[in-house]
This record gives C-alpha cells, structure tokens and sequence, in this order.
C-alpha cells in the first residue's frame, strides 16, 4: 500500500465468515492424505506415519479440514486414534465415519476442543482466518507437551493500521513464543504444548485483499502492535 492510499474498510470476524472469500474457499476441500494433492506433500511429512509413533492412543486435530478426506484415510490406517477436524462450513458429503474420528462445522474464533493433541494441523487454512494470530495462541495450548503443531502461514499478509507490512515484527514476536518459520515452505511450526500471548491487538479483516502466495484470494488481517 502506497503513502497516498488509503487503508480498506475492515470487517469482524463475524462478517467475515460469511463473506465469498471464505465462505466459496474449496482449497482443501479434495485434499487427500498421500499421494499430489495430498497433506503429506504439503505438510512434508505423513501424518498417520507421524501419529503412529505417539504411542498407543494417538490424536490429530485439523483446522480447516474441508471434507475430511485425509483424516478418513488416517483413522481407517490407525483405528486406535482420535482425529478431529474443525471446519467453517464443514464436509458436504455424509458417508458414515470411521471409528475415533469426528468432524465438526464451527467457526474456529469461537470453538475449543476438550483434550489436547499430539498433533495439530492447519493446511491453507489461515490464510482464511481474520485473527489469525489468536488461533494460533489458543492452537498452542491445545497441543500435548510434547505434541507438534504445523500450518501455512502468509506473513505479508499481516498489516499495520495504515496498511503497511507488519510481517517482521509478528514473525519475530512468534519466533519469540517458540514457533519456528521456513519461508521457502510457507510453514509456521511449534513443538510442545505452552501458554502463549502475542503483543498484538486485532483490529479486522481486508477480505478483497488479493491473491497471496498460492494464487488465491486471501485474507489480509490488521493488528496494532503493543508499546
């Protein structure tokens, strides 16, 4: 954004859920477990090869899960586990689930699990999400001690109240907290379970903002940064 541009008029997180951007978002609706659309290729590991060695009762929770079709293909390989998946809209197809696994259609700033995992996932899926640093905060603390938390994450798509990148200063405050970040993947990840609270403050959401890295349109959301 130029100096003699204005910044756009931002929207809460309540309109933006129903806003086309996000409501219309299929990314990861096909997505499948393995194989070229799959977690595997995007998170650069398996998984249901990384919850096999969680011990004898595994659990992976998945933010924005779509239709849930690599967490079937989890459960079915691993029946002793428990997979849940949040989505806004939830899967448009009703075939019976497996065994230990449930997908839920909720709105993300206002769901809670009641356990903690050993996995957390969240493939494409912040790029939808207007406070998303706060999703990330709460994600933190639903994982176990030793649990792993990986997401895509855009960093040019934090900005300032003028509009302005904010990308440096939210990366070096989450790097602070533990997360680490690989700019060539695109991928934020955190390793054991904490308590975290960034020093921003959420001020809405610019749903029109663009395509971003993945040639979609995203979401770009606004903080102030605290003194």
């Amino acid at each position: 954004m130029t100096a003699t541009q204005s910044p756009p008029r931002l929207i809460d997180d309540g309109e933006l859920a129903g806003h086309s951007v996000v409501a219309n978002n299929t990314m990861n609706r096909e997505r499948v477990l393995t194989g070229v659309n799959s977690y595997a290729r995007e998170l650069g590991f398996d998984p249901a090869e990384f919850l096999d060695g969680c011990g004898p009762a595994p659990s992976w929770l998945d933010l924005c899960s779509g239709e849930g079709l690599a967490l079937r293909a989890a459960a079915q390989r691993l029946p002793q586990a428990v997979i849940t998946g949040v989505d806004l809209v939830g899967p448009l197809r009703t075939p019976a689930l497996p065994d230990g696994l449930e997908l839920v259609a909720a709105d993300l700033g206002r769901w809670a699990p009641v356990r903690r995992y050993d996995l957390i996932t969240c493939v494409h899926g912040l790029h939808y999400i207007g406070d998303r640093l706060a999703l990330l905060e709460r994600a933190a603390s639903w994982l176990t001690d030793t649990g792993r938390l990986v997401a895509h994450f855009d960093p040019t798509t934090l900005r300032r109240p003028d509009g302005t990148d904010a990308s440096r200063p939210v990366l070096a405050a989450l790097r602070a907290a533990g997360f680490d970040y690989s700019a060539r993947h695109h991928r934020l990840s955190l390793r054991g379970g904490r308590s975290i609270e960034l020093p921003f403050t959420y001020l809405g959401a610019d749903p029109d903002a663009g395509p971003n890295y993945t040639g979609q349109s995203a979401v770009a959301s606004y903080y102030r940064q605290a003194v």
